[in-house]
This record gives C-alpha cells, sequence and structure tokens, in this order.
C-alpha cells in the first residue's frame, strides 16, 4: 500500500495547488512526444542524443501544469529539442514502467543516456528553470547523478517467512506511526489505507481493542474524502488533516476502499459504513461505468488542466455541471474492472443488492470476451505495446474468485484457477512475481513489486484452501519469500500491514462455511445469503449441492439431509448443522468476536 501511493501523488509537498502559475508565452510548436519503445535508444544512439521520460497521469493536477508551464518555457523547448528524444507515458497505459518509478510520484521525470542507463530522477513537478539547468547539466556531463542509487540485493527470507522478531517489529512499527489525534496513519497526507483498516477492522473483530478503535476514528476521518454530491473517495487530503483533499477519483482507491467500507459493515453493523459503500458504488455506477459494462479508469482532479478545483467541487451537482465536467479516462483497462468486480462483491455480500451482483457480473463477462488471453491470462487494454502484465491477471483472478466466492458458481473458481496457472507460468521470477514479462532488448528487466505480491500471495493462499492444491500454497510461500525479505521489510516503513496480513492468512486456516442443499432451494438460499453476510474476511464460503458433484476441495464429508442445512467448520471442529438462518447468524456473530 505504501508504494502504490508513492506512486499515486504528485509533489504537492512543495508547491501548493494555490500558486498562481502562469505559463510562458513561446511561438515554437509543442513538443513532439514518443511513446515509450525500444527504439527510442536506438534513435538516441543515432541522433548522439539524450533520453527524457515523462511518466503522467491523465488525472494528476501537477501533471497539467508542468505541461501548461515547464514544457511551454521556450529554455526548456529549446533543450528538449535539441538535446533530447523526449517520451511520454500514461503510468495507468503502462504497469511496467510505472511499478519501476512509483516511488517518484506523477509526475515522474527521468533521464536516460543512449544506451538506457538512468543519469537523474526526479519527482514532482519541476518548474522551468531548474528542469532548463537539469538538462543543460547532464548534456554537458552525462553521468548519473545522486538521484541514481544502486539497487540494493534483495535476498529471499531465510525462513521462507516472517520471522517472530519481524512481526513484531513490523507490528510496532504501524502502531507507533499513528495519528491518535486525528486518525490515520502518518503526518502529512491523509487518505484511507485499505490494507492498514483490513488489518484493523480484522484485528479488532479478534479482540483487540485498540486495532478496532483506530479502525473506527480513521474510517470516520475519511469520510471527509467522499464526494458528499456525486459520491466516490478523493485520493488524499493534504495539510496533515482530512480537509484538504486533492480531488481525483482513481479507480483502485473506489474499489479497493468500496470493499473495506464493505467489510466493516459486515463486522461492526453499523449503518454509516454500508451507507459509505454505496455513495462509493454510485459514482462507479453513475461515472465510470460505460455502456459495455467495464468500467473506466478515474475522473481527472481538474476541470481545466492545471487550474486548482476546490472552488468547483464545493459546488451542488447543477453547479458543477454548469461549469463542465471533469475528464473521465475512458480506457478500459482489466486491471481496473478486476478491482472493482472485487469491491462490488464484497458490497454484495454485505448488503444482497441483486443489481450490484449483475454489475460485477457484466464488467467480468466483458473484460473475459474483450481482454482474455490464452491461456487463462488477460492483457491490460484493447491493444497493449508491452506485457502481459502481472497486474490484470492479478486483478482478475481475484476478481474471478471473489465472484466464486459469492456465488458458489463453479465456473468462476475454473477461470481463477487458470488466471493463477498463467501468473505462475509467465510472471514467477527466481524471487516473486514479477510485474511483466520481460521484453527482449529493453533496457531494465521487470522486477517484483511489493503490493503486486502481496496481492498474490492472498489470493494464491485463498485459491489453495478452495481447490486443495498444495501447488498454490507453495506458490504463495514463493511470492513470501520476497516479501519478507529483511530489506523489503525495511523499506515499508510503518506500510507494513499489507505484508501482516498475508503473513497472518498464511499462517492460519480460514473459516470455512457450507451450505448443504439444492441451489434453487429457497431455504438454501436463505442460508447462503446469511453466510454471505456474516462470514470473516479471508473465509471459504461454500454451496454444496449434490446434483453438482462433489466440492472442489471435498475435505469434509457433509452428511447427505432432508432439509438445507448449514455447517461452520474453524479451528479443526466443525459445527452441528444448522437450518434456520437466525442460528447460523448467531453462530457466525459468535465466530467474528
Amino acid at each position: 500500500m505504501k508504494t502504490l501511493l508513492l506512486r499515486l501523488w504528485g509533489t504537492f509537498l512543495i508547491f501548493s495547488p494555490l500558486l498562481p502559475i502562469r505559463a510562458a508565452e513561446v511561438t515554437t510548436d509543442a513538443i513532439d512526444w514518443l511513446p515509450w519503445s525500444d527504439a527510442v535508444f536506438a534513435r538516441a544512439k543515432a541522433e548522439k542524443k539524450l533520453v527524457l521520460l515523462d511518466v503522467v497521469a491523465v488525472w494528476c493536477h501537477w501533471c497539467h501544469v508542468m505541461d501548461e508551464i515547464t514544457y511551454r518555457d521556450p529554455a526548456v523547448v529549446k533543450l528538449v529539442r535539441e538535446k533530447y528524444i523526449v517520451v511520454r507515458v500514461d503510468q495507468d497505459a503502462r504497469p511496467d514502467i510505472s511499478n519501476r518509478y512509483e516511488d517518484y510520484g506523477w509526475p515522474a521525470t527521468v533521464v536516460f543516456d543512449s544506451a538506457g542507463k538512468e543519469l537523474a530522477k526526479r519527482q514532482g513537478y519541476l518548474p522551468p528553470k531548474p528542469m532548463a539547468g537539469m538538462l543543460q547539466a547532464f548534456v554537458d556531463d552525462p553521468t548519473p547523478g545522486p538521484s541514481v542509487q544502486a539497487e540494493p540485493v534483495i535476498a529471499p527470507a531465510v525462513a521462507g517467512a516472517l520471522t517472530d522478531a519481524q512481526r513484531a517489529a513490523m507490528r510496532e512499527a504501524f502502531l507507533g506511526a499513528y495519528d491518535a489525534k486525528l486518525g490515520g496513519w502518518g503526518d502529512v497526507h491523509k487518505y484511507l489505507n485499505w490494507d492498514a483498516l483490513e488489518y484493523c477492522l480484522t484485528e479488532g473483530a479478534h479482540g483487540d481493542g485498540q486495532m478496532k478503535e483506530r479502525a473506527r476514528q480513521t474510517l470516520t476521518a475519511g469520510l471527509g474524502l467522499i464526494d458528499p454530491v456525486w459520491g466516490g473517495v478523493y485520493q488524499y487530503s493534504t495539510d496533515g488533516d482530512w480537509v484538504h483533499p486533492h480531488f481525483e477519483k482513481i479507480m483502485p482507491f473506489q474499489a479497493e476502499n468500496l470493499r473495506v467500507f464493505a467489510m466493516a459493515a459486515t463486522l461492526r453493523h453499523e449503518p454509516q459504513w454500508l451507507e459509505s459503500a454505496r455513495k462509493i458504488h454510485g459514482f462507479l455506477r453513475d461515472f465510470l461505468r460505460s455502456p459495455e459494462g467495464a468500467f473506466y479508469v478515474s475522473q481527472d482532479a481538474d476541470v481545466v488542466a492545471g487550474e486548482h478545483s476546490g472552488e468547483y467541487f464545493a459546488l451542488d451537482d447543477a453547479g458543477r455541471r454548469a461549469r463542465g465536467m471533469p475528464r473521465v479516462d475512458k480506457h478500459l483497462y482489466a486491471r481496473e474492472n478486476g478491482l472493482a468486480i472485487t469491491g462490488l462483491a464484497a458490497l454484495y455480500a454485505s448488503d444482497g443488492d441483486e443489481k450490484v451482483l449483475a454489475e460485477a457480473r457484466r464488467a467480468a463477462e466483458w473484460v473475459i470476451a474483450h481482454r482474455g488471453l490464452e491461456g487463462g491470462g488477460f492483457r491490460h487494454d484493447d491493444v497493449d505495446a508491452a506485457g502481459p502484465y502481472l497486474a490484470d491477471t492479478l486483478a482478475m483472478g481475484r476478481a474471478c474468485l471473489a465472484l466464486y466466492s459469492v456465488t458458489a458458481e463453479r465456473p468462476w473458481l475454473a477461470r481463477a484457477e487458470a488466471a493463477a496457472q498463467f501468473m505462475e507460468t509467465k510472471f514467477r521470477a527466481p524471487l516473486g512475481y514479477a510485474t511483466a514479462v520481460a521484453a527482449p532488448g529493453a533496457p531494465f528487466t521487470p522486477k517484483p513489486q511489493v503490493d503486486e505480491n502481496i496481492a498474490f500471495t492472498r489470493f494464491a493462499n485463498l485459491l489453495r484452501h478452495y481447490t486443495g492444491k498444495d501447488a498454490w500454497r507453495k506458490s504463495a510461500g514463493h511470492a513470501m519469500q520476497y516479501l519478507a525479505s529483511p530489506v523489503v521489510v525495511s523499506q515499508q516503513g510503518y506500510g507494513t500491514s499489507g505484508i501482516l496480513l498475508a503473513d497472518r492468512e498464511l499462517r492460519t486456516e480460514p473459516a470455512h462455511l457450507t451450505i448443504v442443499g439444492h441451489k434453487d432451494d429457497a431455504a438454501a438460499q436463505a442460508l447462503f445469503r446469511v453466510a454471505l453476510h456474516g462470514a470473516p474476511p479471508a473465509s471459504r464460503i461454500e454451496w454444496l449441492d449434490a446434483r453438482e458433484g462433489p466440492l472442489p476441495h471435498d475435505d469434509v464429508p457433509f452428511p447427505d439431509l432432508p432439509r438445507a442445512a448449514a455447517f461452520v467448520c474453524a479451528g479443526g471442529t466443525c459445527s452441528i448443522p444448522m437450518t434456520a438462518p437466525e442460528k447460523l447468524a448467531e453462530k457466525l456473530a459468535k465466530l467474528a468476536r
């Protein structure tokens, strides 16, 4: 989660969004940006030029400002035209490039020599004078500057998992970084960190009162980041509080916080969390859903590129629409859709709205039909310049497993397992799972990325429990070897909650909830509905209909009963059969505690 946030932020640390900036007048044409490709470096070598890479996000305020100010400055334009091959990458479109430079936020500015060696990596908005000075400095002396450091050597965890000492230290770092006054973690930016919230919610459900209170305080404070007019979650707030939002609404924050608010509604049984989840869902449905039923990527922070939109977002719906609408990035990426589907499945489990499930199904079916690859994987877009990327198949694998858990329809489990096999074949690296397939002749090799390996570990581990196949336990363990490496752990600071979640799930058996009965039997349907609503997170939820044959992981010999019944298995024992939904609800409430 820490790495994701670094990837999404720009340099709001230095430049106030209210700063009055005016672009210099130029009489030259705009800069002719090229797409990223291996041919860029061959051309740079032939023309004896350096390479300038500008990594941007289409929703990013400071990317717009840099476009309007820095890249219209005559000195900058002259330098890049005469001495550089200039390349621009939309980080949402290229997960491999995005993951490599995630620590630099957006915009990220990278200078290379013609052989592809990095000379400088700069974070965020660069005004014209510093930018021109940097560009000229590398023309004069094309050797790496201080921003380019040797990458640390990451060795696998000796034990293949977290040690007790690591686990204790990571938990202590997580607890110590909490802002007891305002809620949240850190004291500069406030955002809804979904891994941290899930960790606190689940630890709180297991009896940790301190974690329970921190989840409540942070979720309550984070309500201020939900757009009161259109719904949806703003990315973060600056100034160390929750009332100075940056207004972009990007899919990871919508989907993952939809999932976390739905989880809070299930675990805490308080109406405000379900209401918040529905507000996020409303934004997805009304603003980011395409006519095909798949989901778009983001809504921009700015109505006019480069102009701060605080006044705009203070308006009501009519007032906003009268001034125009922020741009929506209408790409239909498999990754973003997988995230959205998983969030919708969590909302359906919490509130039982069949329309929400229908939306999740429709998006999944569209992605399978239009982004599916042979062998069970997924491409990113309609046509990809590179790839495939781990994030797309991982997000869709998680989505299919989530759909299986809330429908008990076995084709979804088969698709989840096919996605896992594709990832095992394409992305397994010596340590962890790499973010993309390495392209021949590329200037650098894709590496594992922390957030992706956390998600992969949790996905593969839960898939192991659903299928009974030890191969997926081994896959989860391979990713955990990377996550538990001392170098990786040391880089996380207080952003350790995702690794702690993965570690806990690898070490414990999930609750196993099984409904036995025909799927067209109203009594069995009522029991399954209660199971979905009350199950602890990461539970194994299944429906045994004898007409479909044994469960995929047929590890419990459930009896053939004359009436539909529910069984709850946890801690090495199984409950007696429960035929009354209220009895199952009572059992699940006790299990959650």
